[in-house]
């Protein structure tokens, strides 16, 4: 495990409404999770974040952040990353992992290292995995090795 201390859970991605509500893309198992989540922002307070509640059938909920009121100030909002404290999550069973836990291992492919984690993206196909070197490869069927921080892909 690394010891990344900030997880990425969320971004602003629309205004809802005319009274300062915004719609955030969740990255949680569970949208219903941001009731719990102290959420945090460069560009406001965690006790300023509140939920609103879920978009039915979506990874979608709406939220409402103290001091934005109309639509025209929390537009500023559109595009910030909501972050939590990586010790805020469950602990892990040990067949369990967080990705943000994976961020710094090795990736290899065919017993040659090709980069470092840096992060994770999932554009609707499935979770892929970003390196260092810009390259970006398929999650899936991914082989991690904890003891070698390694994860092998095809």
């Amino acid at each position: 495990m690394n010891d990344n201390k900030k997880i990425l859970v969320g971004k602003i991605v629309a205004m809802q409404g005319v009274r300062g509500d915004v719609r955030v893309q969740t990255y949680s198992e569970n949208p219903g999770d941001f009731q719990k989540f102290k959420v945090q922002s460069a560009k406001f307070n965690p006790d300023d974040f509140k939920f609103v509640r879920v978009v039915p059938n979506s990874d979608v909920i709406i939220a409402h952040i103290k001091g934005f009121e109309d639509r025209t100030s929390a537009e500023v909002l559109r595009g910030t990353e909501l972050f939590i404290d990586r010790d805020a999550l469950p602990a892990t069973e040990p067949d369990e992992y967080y990705q943000a836990d994976l961020i710094g291992f090795a990736v290899m492919r065919d017993g040659e290292k090709i980069g470092t984690i840096t992060g994770f993206q999932n554009f609707g196909a499935g979770d892929i995995i970003e390196t260092d070197s810009g390259n970006m490869y398929s999650f899936k069927g991914a082989v991690i090795n904890f003891n070698n921080k390694t994860v092998i892909v095809k």
